[in-house]
């Protein structure tokens, strides 16, 4: 007999979270968390939970404006080196909207591996902005080429890290966030100070920020003022804007 074919393993987008509008305006990708390594297949269940609280609240916030948010399931747990499968995920992600939605704006919003996935498929031509929650980047290494910079042109990013962050180095979005602005004004960074990776000590507050990027970024809603200034604002002010305690519960549009 001969060997059997190994089946080829696909990503794909999983159920909209809340009802899809009958005229779909944006769509928001999320990227859940990965490892660096691993040829093994995510949980589904585990990858949705990780993300599932924001998109709910990213969904209420924008079923005014036609917003579909969907779950984008890896085909592996690794960005695997070279092979950035994440990122290839993420791209293929976004084709799929355009295939089932058309031509609308896509924002990328992913957490830790996931964050890395967005900033690196930002070039789609589909995507119009990215959220990097906590964003796990390499080290830098004279010897290698950089992450790179290049696909965030024209495109609005912001970055939220947590300043007691142990498992992805804050200094490292930081500096990426440097580069990345001297080519492109519409970036800006937030800082949660005394916050982890899991950014759940001001989880509301990183929420209600989230909120506010995405629905400014894909409708054209007015951003807050600390977003409004942290994006006008020079390095490195812009790239190290603290957010302040209670943020979203008294927002000044």
């Amino acid at each position: 007999m001969g060997q059997q074919a190994t089946p080829v393993r696909r990503a794909r987008l999983g159920r909209a979270l809340g009802p899809v509008p009958t005229a779909v305006s944006g769509v928001v990708l999320l990227l859940p968390d990965g490892d660096e390594v691993s040829a093994r297949r995510p949980f589904p269940l585990t990858a949705a939970a990780s993300v599932g609280a924001l998109g709910r609240r990213l969904v209420r916030a924008g079923a005014g404006e036609g917003l579909v948010v969907h779950v984008v399931h890896y085909r592996y747990r690794g960005w695997n080196g070279s092979e950035a499968h994440l990122s290839q995920d993420a791209d293929w992600a976004a084709d799929e909207v355009v295939r089932r939605y058309g031509d609308v704006p896509v924002c990328l919003v992913g957490r830790s591996m996931g964050g890395r996935a967005a900033l690196r498929a930002a070039g789609h031509s589909a995507v119009n902005s990215v959220l990097a929650l906590a964003p796990w980047l390499p080290e830098e290494d004279m010897a290698v080429s950089p992450e790179p910079v290049r696909q965030l042109g024209g495109r609005r990013v912001l970055i939220v890290h947590g300043t007691n962050d142990e498992r992805t180095d804050p200094e490292l979005s930081f500096r990426l966030a440097a580069r990345a602005k001297k080519a492109n004004r519409d970036i800006c960074r937030f800082e949660v100070h005394s916050d982890g990776h899991g950014l759940h000590q001001y989880r509301s507050e990183v929420h209600a920020l989230a909120e506010d990027f995405v629905m400014g970024s894909l409708f054209g809603r007015a951003f807050s003022r600390p977003v409004q200034d942290a994006l006008a604002a020079p390095p490195p002010l812009g790239l190290r804007m603290p957010l302040a305690a209670g943020f979203g519960k008294t927002l000044r549009r």
